[in-house]
């Protein structure tokens, strides 16, 4: 496993030298914004499916995997809104107020104390709490060697304080990743020496089949960098923690987020670099562009779960997709619906 990483690692930094080379050589006007019609001549979009988005339905186009671990969803809808009413949406609370399954969330101010997750609460004596307290190393809790050690020590001299514990916990990994960017972020233990890296698939990811990055190879250089170099101009960046349902159970998952706004269209780049359980990490990209009398919204989604491997692993792969399509396409309707007149 050690060696698995060590040779990705290696393999991003090559990735990361082109990247380089492109942003030196890319004409300037690859930071303009693309143009609805020349996205989807790229993606290959039939007359057909064009008709289809007339009529407010989502249309599907395909993401390319980095690997077997890795679930993708693109999709594409017409909403009758402005760009520029989307993004400030976004910005407010990332669509966790159209998320059917959001609990609770909020900013992470960049002076933000452990305080700041004071609202993050398990349900007082759940199932999910009493499993948290006793967790050991394996799949059911995205955590790494020392924080199963910090639980451990913690429980040894107080009782009831597994939120207590998850708050230090969500604070410490924003605060290392807010400070030192990807390679900050701390494996999970699997246990049985096993350790799955989120920092490794979010590189990945950075550099690898974005929609976006073509058009956009500084902010990309700097979203992969993050935080080495001063963001480019005309970018902001903002943290948000969620506590959100996955597979039924409450989890705590922390966003950042850089969004471009021009007189174009929006790009919304986001990244969770931590989730609780069921996966990884995930990057998604948010194209909003200027469409008739709205905006074409071209939204990619890179899931990161290592639960697709093992016994059956094609199958969970190919579940897991379906599941990430219509997951994204649920809130991409709940969008298109908050907007309607």
């Amino acid at each position: 496993m050690f060696k698995q990483i060590r040779t990705a690692q290696y393999l991003i930094g090559f990735k990361l030298l082109f990247l380089l080379l492109m942003i030196v050589t890319c004409p300037l006007a690859l930071a303009q914004m693309p143009s609805p019609q020349e996205l989807l001549e790229q993606l290959g979009i039939s007359q057909n499916d064009k008709s289809r988005l007339h009529r407010g339905e989502s249309v599907l186009f395909n993401v390319d995997s980095s690997g077997e671990t890795e679930l993708t969803a693109g999709v594409i809808i017409y909403i009758a809104a402005k760009p520029q009413q989307i993004s400030a949406l976004i910005k407010k609370d990332g669509l966790a107020s159209l998320d059917t399954q959001s609990i609770s969330g909020e900013l992470i101010p960049l002076k933000a104390t452990v305080t700041v997750f004071n609202n993050f609460n398990f349900s007082t004596g759940s199932h999910e709490e009493s499993e948290f307290i006793r967790a050991i190393p394996n799949d059911q809790f995205n955590l790494s060697t020392e924080e199963f050690s910090l639980i451990k020590s913690k429980i040894a001299n107080q009782a009831d304080i597994a939120v207590d514990i998850y708050k230090h916990i969500l604070w410490q990994r924003w605060q290392s990743y807010r400070l030192y960017g990807l390679k900050a972020i701390a494996p999970y233990d699997r246990g049985n020496n096993t350790l799955v890296s989120p920092s490794v698939d979010l590189q990945t990811a950075a550099l690898e089949h974005d929609l976006a990055s073509n058009y956009f190879p500084e902010i990309f250089n700097a979203w992969y960098q993050f935080p080495n170099i001063a963001l480019p101009k005309g970018v902001e960046d903002s943290y948000t923690w969620i506590n959100r349902l996955v597979e039924n159970r409450p989890t705590a998952i922390l966003t950042h987020r850089f969004i471009v706004s021009q007189t174009q269209g929006e790009l919304i780049l986001a990244r969770q670099f931590y989730a609780g359980h069921s996966f990884n990490a995930n990057q998604l990209t948010i194209m909003c562009l200027p469409y008739e009398q709205g905006a074409l919204i071209f939204y990619t989604n890179r899931n990161f779960t290592d639960q697709v491997l093992g016994i059956g692993s094609n199958v969970k792969h190919f579940i897991g997709v379906q599941l990430a399509r219509t997951e994204v396409i649920e809130l991409l309707t709940a969008l298109q619906k908050h907007f309607q007149p």
